[in-house]
């Protein structure tokens, strides 16, 4: 790990590996579109073989389904304490999601016109939750949990089958606590396929939310259009912006918690204006890094995945984090909130050295779906807004059409539209 000093002749070379990262992989994308295809024009025959190739599970149609009696048994299974930690964390995550659902209004602009607009909930989602190279529980409340607080009628989940076809079984008491009503046994690329297209098992879905691995990221990309989408996501990445005062063990310990994702292409950054730091955090990450579980993968992210960038104050650090774009962005200062209000994108900001990553990954409350791979600068993350249908609403009384039927007509004449103009101009 080295440091890269702004103003250094190769500065924008050592930061192009950070800068230049990509949700996108041609060779993925081609072999994305194969499975998809053969997802839509096979059905439940492609999902039994995919199931077998790539999860290694020999399931039947009728297995895709987790039935209600299996999730039952398998809430028995759950200890207690993790079962409180569930709870608290769905409450949490709802009552957030119901602080900000959208509101029917409407006003009048101007006499005899009322405009505004109107919502209502999804039918039917669908819920990716990876489960490959760990169960993530709280994928299910944050995406399943926003849903259900939405009013969704219809909330589906799909997650790779484990040993025996097997789905874990806290992750079945989540699903419960969140408001799925329907769980299966399916994951990866051939999982979106049959969200997005439907098969005689799995019914279609009107949108696809949740992350996953490249595969995962590519197949969503490709099925846009046959539903929708909340955003497209890659690896997930950290950045940091600390000063003299931010605990260096703190620091090391939430770039540390990305950087066990599994897939070995995460990134974590530190952004300082004390070198000092910088160093020290650079040994804390090996020290710590030797204690994880998840060892090897970790390893891999700290050969190629940690950028130590020495800043000449925290103006310039704001701007390299806004330019970046993080999914997580963590700002330890002696003002956070005064830095914050200089970044302009970010997936999620987390203030002080008592905010670690995790705490939004788990129970704050907002989602953890959040864009990456710079996608930071025009999408945002997941809300409740995004499982309802947005209705503009408008009602003109005769006053006010005669009034501007002369500006409809001579737009739609502009346009070459003759029947617009016609219909805009009507008398009685």
């Amino acid at each position: 790990m080295q440091i890269i000093r702004y103003g250094e002749a190769d500065f924008k070379e050592k930061l192009a590996p950070l800068m230049d990262r990509t949700a996108f992989d041609p060779e993925i994308e081609r072999g994305v579109a194969d499975i998809l295809q053969r997802v839509r024009g096979e059905g439940d025959a492609a999902l039994v073989e995919f199931a077998r190739t790539f999860d290694k599970t020999e399931l039947t149609p009728a297995q895709f389904r987790v039935t209600e009696d299996e999730i039952a048994a398998a809430c028995r299974e759950v200890d207690a304490r993790t079962k409180q930690a569930i709870r608290l964390a769905c409450r949490q995550v709802k009552d957030f999601a119901r602080r900000r659902l959208p509101k029917a209004w409407s006003c009048t602009p101007r006499p005899g016109v009322r405009t505004g607009e109107r919502f209502a909930p999804l039918d039917r989602i669908g819920a990716y939750i990876p489960g490959g190279t760990a169960p993530l529980i709280s994928t299910v409340i944050h995406t399943c949990a926003i849903a259900s607080a939405a009013g969704v009628r219809e909330i589906v989940m799909v997650t790779p089958p484990g040993p025996g076809g097997k789905v874990h079984p806290a992750m079945l008491f989540a699903a419960r606590q969140a408001g799925v009503t329907e769980v299966y046994r399916l994951g990866g690329v051939y999982a979106i396929g049959a969200l997005a297209f439907g098969t005689d098992s799995v019914r279609k879905v009107e949108k696809i939310v949740g992350p996953g691995n490249a595969y995962v990221t590519a197949a969503k990309r490709q099925v846009y259009g046959y539903v929708s989408l909340d955003l497209v996501a890659g690896p997930s990445e950290i950045m940091i912006v600390a000063d003299r005062t931010a605990p260096a063990a703190f620091v090391a310990a939430d770039m540390l918690s990305q950087a066990e994702h599994g897939s070995g292409h995460e990134q974590a950054v530190l952004v300082s204006t004390d070198e000092a730091l910088l160093q020290s955090v650079a040994r804390e990450l090996e020290v710590q890094a030797a204690k994880l579980g998840r060892s090897e993968c970790v390893r891999k992210v700290l050969d190629r995945g940690v950028f130590l960038i020495l800043a000449e104050s925290l103006d310039q650090a704001a701007e390299l984090a806004s330019v970046y774009a993080p999914e997580h962005l963590e700002i330890m200062t002696v003002q956070p909130e005064s830095v914050a209000r200089k970044v302009t994108a970010a997936g999620a900001i987390f203030l002080g050295p008592w905010t670690p990553e995790p705490v939004g990954d788990f129970v704050a409350g907002p989602s953890h779906v959040l864009p990456t791979g710079g996608a930071g600068r025009y999408f945002s993350g997941l809300t409740v807004e995004q499982f309802f249908r947005r209705m503009s609403v408008v009602k003109y009384s005769k006053s006010a059409l005669l009034r501007e039927r002369g500006a409809i007509a001579t737009i739609a004449g502009n346009e070459g539209l003759d029947a617009h103009a016609r219909s805009g101009m009507r008398e009685g």
